[in-house]
């Protein structure tokens, strides 16, 4: 099995090192307690094109020689294999192989790591051509030649080849889901795991999702199954998610449920009555204010609400998101936080009351600006010691009263930003809310 990182990013560019990183690069592919066998008497690192031992001075010689010594000297990249299916004396030879067929004019170290039980392979490639002192192209179309070696290499020694990889996760999305943030794929796979508690097939399961605010595109006619938000109008492959979550392995899941559950799926699924709360009423609920004649203030708290944060949420009970863009939002919780206390301590009201708010913003901060450069001029050109130390101190001073500006420029311009985006989850929450309600009301007409 090949699994492959070039280190690719949302902007479809490629990390880089400067000459300075290569070293840091270098001694963390080399690793001795990372490269060396059991017996401690093998090390599996290979320069190819350079020595192994002086490899850092050959890159950099080769940099200077050709003067490429700035912007994208060297790239990192990795290949791993299945565990257990292959002897670090092998993975490491088809390292090798695939630097010497993909950069046959380059110079690469081959690392192959053995400390984590699934072998790895770590290329730090010199991006200068050893002979022309062009640079490597390092686009789209070298990310799946590398891989398309690697597959030929793996099928010449016998070995798994994964015919669909996953790809990366959004740098972002990867952190946020490791700090056990609600992402939207951490999200679905939530609702996967609850809807497969209270079901015995998968009917039922489809059902509960769409209640959940999911819809599944399993149809035989298409190669990969789906899921999206209602709302969403781009769909996620389900096997991204995970194994466990593809439409074949949730059936096999819920084919094999107790007959009970099926009691939680009629609670979960029946509809449910409204409540008598008045609309426009802010002292009982945030729950059916409209959201379009609201002032700032009320927006955020709205929004909060209908996150579920308790402090908002009414004495007697709190409100649970329905909608996955909803709960996606808790992300933004402290992002919201300071907008709101900006938006509460200035007193704005209106999207127009924050375009004046910024505009005189900005001119404080150039009216400061030219302040602390006439503050700097005086004191170079000053000779009383004293006098010099109080420039300094306005100069401080004025630095400071900069910063504090510019950041409350910075989050009123997310307010601009993030209101709009802001209505659209209200509105979509609101739709989950009425969804149970239209759909009693449709069948009593069908009676």
């Amino acid at each position: 099995m090949f699994n492959f990182t070039w280190n690719i990013n949302k902007n479809k560019s490629f990390k880089h090192y400067t000459i300075f990183d290569i070293k840091q690069v270098l001694l963390y592919a080399e690793n001795k307690e990372k490269t060396t066998d059991e017996n401690e008497t093998t090390m599996f690192v290979t320069g190819v094109n350079c020595n192994r031992d002086i490899a850092l001075v050959e890159m950099i010689k080769t940099q200077i020689k050709f003067d490429k010594t700035t912007g994208n000297v060297a790239y990192h990249a990795y290949q791993s294999f299945k565990r257990g299916e292959i002897t670090p004396k092998l993975a490491h030879k088809i390292g090798v192989e695939l630097a010497e067929k993909m950069f046959p004019e380059h110079q690469v170290l081959v690392a192959t790591h053995l400390n984590t039980g699934t072998y790895h392979n770590h290329f730090v490639i010199n991006s200068v051509n050893m002979f022309t002192g062009k640079k490597f192209d390092c686009n789209k179309g070298a990310y799946f030649r590398f891989r398309g070696l690697s597959d030929e290499l793996c099928e010449k020694y016998n070995l798994t080849v994964i015919k669909n990889p996953k790809g990366r996760t959004a740098r972002n999305i990867y952190f946020a889901e490791k700090r056990g943030e609600p992402t939207k794929y951490n999200l679905m796979r939530q609702a996967i795991d609850e809807a497969m508690e209270m079901c015995i097939n998968y009917g039922q399961f489809k059902k509960i999702m769409y209640k959940k605010g999911y819809i599944i595109n399993d149809d035989y006619n298409r190669k990969y199954p789906t899921i999206r938000s209602i709302n969403d109008t781009k769909a996620v492959r389900m096997y991204r998610l995970g194994e466990k979550y593809t439409p074949n392995a949730i059936a096999e899941k819920v084919r094999n449920n107790p007959y009970h559950y099926q009691n939680k799926y009629l609670e979960f699924t029946k509809v449910k009555k409204r409540r008598n709360v008045k609309r426009g009423k802010y002292k009982g609920s945030f729950e059916f204010i409209s959201v379009v004649s609201l002032t700032l203030e009320l927006i955020f708290l709205t929004l909060f609400y209908l996150m579920g944060y308790r402090k908002v949420a009414t004495k007697n009970k709190s409100y649970t998101p329905l909608s996955p863009e909803m709960k996606e939002e808790v992300r933004k919780l402290q992002r919201y936080s300071n907008q709101v206390r900006l938006v509460c301590k200035e007193k704005l009201n209106t999207l127009d009351e924050l375009k004046v708010f910024i505009s005189k913003i900005n001119d404080e901060i150039n009216d400061y600006i030219d302040l602390r450069q006439n503050y700097r001029r005086k004191s170079r050109n000053c000779k009383d010691e004293e006098l010099v130390k109080e420039y300094k101190s306005k100069i401080s001073d004025c630095s400071l009263i900069i910063r504090k500006y510019r950041y409350d420029l910075k989050i009123a311009s997310q307010i601009i930003e993030d209101v709009p985006k802001i209505k659209d989850v209200i509105k979509i929450e609101r739709q989950m809310q009425y969804q149970g309600l239209n759909k009693k009301r449709t069948k009593n007409k069908n009676r």
